[in-house]
């Protein structure tokens, strides 16, 4: 099941995050010694953020046991013709074409995305170490930008911009 995240869902939101970042540090730009330092009052407003207008967060969420899978975020960028997809995340066992997780989340948040009146693209950065991620990306439309910066948390490595063309 998909839904939106709620401000309440900070205690599932917290667990997954932290899953995230030790998984797979490289695609964010927080350690996790960062995030289990966070009080609760920042965890409370990372969920809040979601449901302020201009940004969205899915989560895929188990029906039978009510275990979060995975999540997306995105946001209406400074340009805003730009949503900015953020902090994807799927575990490890809901991963592959045959759970579709990631697709029923990327359609969620495609999906918001055509309903912001001013975006014409969705647009992500990738590391460039994460080829399985961009694999998917390119499968589902996604195309490089030619554009990258470096990767906050060791600039000596690169985040690569891909963007999805909603128009």
């Amino acid at each position: 099941m998909i839904h939106r995240l709620r401000a309440e869902d900070w205690r599932e939101y917290r667990a997954l995050r932290l899953e995230m970042l030790e998984d797979t540090p490289l695609a964010y730009l927080e350690t996790l010694e960062h995030a289990l330092a966070q009080p609760e009052s920042d965890w409370r407003a990372r969920t809040a953020r979601a449901e302020q207008p201009g940004s969205t967060a899915y989560v895929a969420v188990e029906r039978a046991t009510g275990r979060w899978l995975g999540a997306m975020n995105a946001f209406v960028a400074a340009d805003p013709t730009r949503v900015m997809l953020v902090s994807v995340y799927i575990t490890p066992d809901a991963r592959g074409r045959a759970a579709g997780v990631t697709d029923l989340l990327l359609d969620a948040v495609i999906a918001w995305a055509r309903d912001r009146p001013t975006a014409r693209a969705v647009r992500l950065e990738v590391h460039e170490d994460n080829p399985r991620a961009r694999a998917y990306y390119e499968r589902r439309g996604f195309v490089l930008t030619g554009r990258s910066v470096p990767y906050a948390l060791d600039r000596s490595q690169k985040d690569l911009e891909m963007e999805l063309p909603l128009v």
